[in-house]
């Protein structure tokens, strides 16, 4: 037997293993019950022990649905959690545990002896009593492994930031059987879709020093100005990005009447866009300075006004909106005068039944409220934005994402992480294959990671309108959010950025 085949061989179901025990009476049992999400010396001499105490060693694992302790993502996905047990040679079965706690499969397997870490062994934890005492119903009995070393995947996890992106990637794919041939295509279809944009134009100034020290008489900074940039950022840079992968792209925002104004007239005619730019005297066009110094941002300076526009512009933004043919609307908001509760609900009722509707919410020093978005077939928060709206600190991912779908009765989320990658839920957001999770694939490749959720967005919400699959829109917007990070400074990703990036993932398989 080849070593793949006795690998796949150890992964069973209950009701196999239940068969294989009654036919091998007469040997004793043994099952050890965790996430093992990476297997450490730890685990190794947990496991090590419980195999000396009986012929047959069953390793359950938790499925994926069921990790909820956690607020960080599991790194591996359970059937290659399984398949890393499975390769060990004392272990002989593994199975992936879709319930709660282990006591249902305890129960029907009637394991001989069930094996914890010593960790618990006084017997306080609540699980440990379940556990016990569905043990001693059928006179099976609990023993502890020695307690000299203990170690945590968690802690082990964070101190080596591990990501397993190529991984996590091929489980999804799999899953929900996509195939490379199946995303380049749908990037070479962009073209089809017409997108209404609507959002905050913000312009953002990028000022390159050099750090000269502090001055002698105050506790100030002292920089030397090298170069300065300025780029169309916020709701701007969706549209471009999303103008920039093929797509037809309506854009619609307000503006001052200043030379900002201006710069962003000028820089759209680069571009192939229809624009709805909507003047508003009494307000700046946003612009935000940003100041950095050896990758450091050691001072921001915004020019702005937060408060919300007025009806005659509310109404012109509807009217816009209702007479726009679009496939898919995106309203991307950053809490600086276009949107709140009420014009969200009031700009809503103009989309068409026919219009997918996606929102994204990044607000950086403002307060907003993803929740706002009710009804929409995607939202695309971060978790800081997540747990603000739900009140929620403490929850693990899973289960604050869980809450926001049924809070926005959305029918996607899309949970953005940061560094830790990000996480699509659908449906309930309960059973596997509703959720699933992408480590990033910017690890590696970081220059500038600001504005790589507008990338994400763009491609996600593309891919979506063609597909509605929420996993293969998760992965595209991934890659899109990748190149992103790879760039100094805020410009638009093409299709051909994107289509090149594929391949070079698919090379790697």
């Amino acid at each position: 037997m080849t070593i793949e085949k006795k690998i796949k061989s150890k992964l069973t179901s209950i009701n196999k293993l239940k068969s294989i025990l009654n036919k091998e009476k007469k040997k004793k049992s043994i099952m050890c019950h965790g996430n093992f999400d990476l297997v450490h010396p730890g685990h190794i001499r947990h496991l090590l022990y419980a195999k000396s105490k009986a012929d047959i060693l069953i390793v359950s694992i938790t499925a994926d649905h069921n990790i909820k302790k956690k607020k960080s993502i599991s790194t591996i996905p359970d059937k290659l959690r399984a398949q890393n047990l499975a390769s060990l040679e004392m272990v002989d079965y593994v199975l992936i545990d879709k319930n709660t706690t282990p006591v249902k499969n305890i129960e029907i397997l009637k394991p001989d002896f069930f094996i914890k870490g010593f960790e618990y062994s006084n017997k306080n934890n609540y699980r440990t009593i379940e556990e016990l005492n569905s043990i001693k119903s059928y006179g099976g009995k609990m023993i502890f492994s020695p307690g000299d070393v203990v170690y945590s995947s968690t802690k082990l996890k964070d101190q080596i930031n591990l990501s397993i992106p190529v991984e996590r990637l091929n489980e999804i794919m799999h899953h929900e059987n996509i195939n490379f041939d199946n995303l380049i295509k749908t990037v070479k279809m962009f073209d089809k879709i017409k997108v209404h944009i609507v959002g905050d134009t913000i312009i953002d100034g990028h000022h390159e020093c050099q750090l000269l020290g502090q001055t002698n008489k105050t506790p100030t900074f002292s920089l030397k100005k090298l170069h300065s940039n300025n780029y169309v950022g916020g709701a701007g840079i969706v549209a471009k990005h999303v103008r920039s992968l093929g797509a037809d792209v309506t854009f619609t925002t307000i503006l001052g009447n200043d030379r900002k104004a201006k710069f962003t007239r000028d820089d759209f005619k680069k571009f192939k866009i229809k624009t709805n730019f909507i003047t508003d005297d009494l307000r700046p066009t946003t612009f935000k300075e940003r100041f950095w110094a050896n990758d450091y941002k050691l001072l921001q300076v915004d020019e702005l006004e937060n408060n919300i526009i007025d009806n005659e512009k509310v109404s012109q933004i509807s009217n816009l909106i209702k007479n726009c043919n679009a496939d898919l609307v995106i309203f991307s908001d950053f809490r600086h005068g276009i949107f709140n509760k009420e014009t969200i609900e009031i700009f809503s009722k103009f989309i068409s039944n026919k219009t997918l509707k996606v929102a994204d919410s990044q607000v950086s020093n403002r307060w907003g409220n993803i929740l706002d978005f009710k009804n929409f077939d995607i939202i695309f928060p971060n978790e800081k934005e997540a747990r603000f709206s739900l009140a929620d600190q403490e929850s693990s991912l899973r289960p604050l994402g869980q809450l926001l779908l049924k809070q926005s009765k959305a029918k996607n989320v899309i949970l953005k992480l940061s560094e830790k990658g990000s996480m699509y839920f659908k449906n309930k957001g309960e059973k596997s294959g509703e959720f699933g999770s992408l480590d990033t694939f910017a690890k590696d490749r970081v220059v500038d990671a600001v504005g790589s959720g507008d990338a994400l967005l763009s491609a996600a919400s593309l891919a979506f309108a063609l597909t509605k699959n929420i996993a293969l829109s998760l992965i595209l917007g991934s890659f899109s959010a990748a190149i992103s990070c790879s760039k100094k400074g805020n410009y638009p990703i093409d299709k051909q950025e994107l289509i090149s990036f594929i391949k070079q993932i698919e090379k790697k398989q």
